[in-house]
């Protein structure tokens, strides 16, 4: 049996090198590309009349649906190991995570498989979500009735 050191040394031996000089230009550029677009849609959507607010949400909408598309597709993992941080971290990330885990389960229905498959990131999510909102809205709620905010 390995003991903890043993087999940390050999994780670290098989775990490849990341050189930091080509992948945080490229994760930068790339992020940046993405928040550009983003912001281009956005003020092309405002000029069809939509309210701000409305025109960021159906970006975020749009990019949301472009990455499970891609992650469908095959083709998200393959574009995310160029560009790195720059495509997985916003929510283009979630949305592949998601859709990933979804089309992992598929064979097992619609239910317990694809129904199920997206919980198992988007539950904890949505769990810890919905607990941080209920804690900061009593949170407010007191300070309110206090006088303090």
């Amino acid at each position: 049996m390995e003991n903890s050191k043993t087999y940390k040394e050999r994780i670290k031996r098989h775990t490849p090198k990341t050189n930091l000089k080509k992948t945080l230009p490229t994760a930068f550029l790339t992020g940046g590309a993405l928040c550009a677009l983003g912001e281009l849609m956005a003020g092309a959507v405002r000029k069809m009349g939509v309210e701000r607010a409305d025109a960021y949400l159906t970006v975020t909408v749009t990019v949301i649906f472009i990455a499970s598309l891609l992650t469908a597709l095959g083709m998200f993992d393959k574009l995310a190991k160029y560009a790195g941080a720059g495509l997985s971290v916003p929510v283009s990330g979630f949305a592949n995570s998601v859709t990933s885990s979804a089309l992992d389960t598929r064979r097992e229905g619609l239910v317990l498989g694809l129904g199920a498959g997206v919980f198992t990131v988007a539950g904890p999510v949505i769990l810890y979500a919905v607990l941080s909102g209920t804690l900061f809205g009593i949170i407010y709620y007191i300070l309110k009735m206090l006088g303090v905010a």
